[in-house]
């Protein structure tokens, strides 16, 4: 705040220099500033406030299954890991993911089935892992 009471104050230089005493100006500036901010920030915080227990009221729980999910996507290669989430994810057909992602239909067609597999996968692995007290 006081570097920016500062930084106006140069900008203001020919007139401030007039004044008797042009560090209570600086202050009034930097006092005025901060207490803005203070506004702000509490202004913020209501919002975010707000839109927690929106998004509370929205997002499903974690799961674990969801997590091993979310772990095994991560593992995709990206190409992979576009397609799956917008074809399954974002429900897209896989035409409009050929045409987001301006690929043929038979490449979206050829990744999905390569990242269903690889998901099959891992997620069974996971599972084994889960089963035997090893994950």
């Amino acid at each position: 705040m006081v570097q920016e009471a500062f930084t106006r104050a140069a900008g203001r230089w020919p007139r401030l220099r007039d004044y008797d005493q042009p560090e209570m100006w600086v202050r009034r500036v930097a006092i005025n500033l901060a207490t803005d901010g203070r506004r702000r920030a509490r202004r913020r915080l209501a919002m975010l406030a707000q839109l927690d227990a929106e998004a509370a009221a929205v997002v499903p729980p974690i799961s674990v299954d969801g997590l091993a999910v979310a772990a095994a996507l991560a593992g995709l290669p990206r190409r992979h890991r576009q397609v799956v989430v917008l074809h399954y994810l974002l429900d897209l057909p896989v035409q409009e993911v050929a045409r987001q992602l301006a690929l043929p239909v038979g490449t979206v067609k050829s990744r999905l089935a390569r990242a269903r597999s690889a998901l099959a996968m891992q997620l069974n692995v996971e599972i084994d892992q889960a089963r035997s007290g090893h994950g």
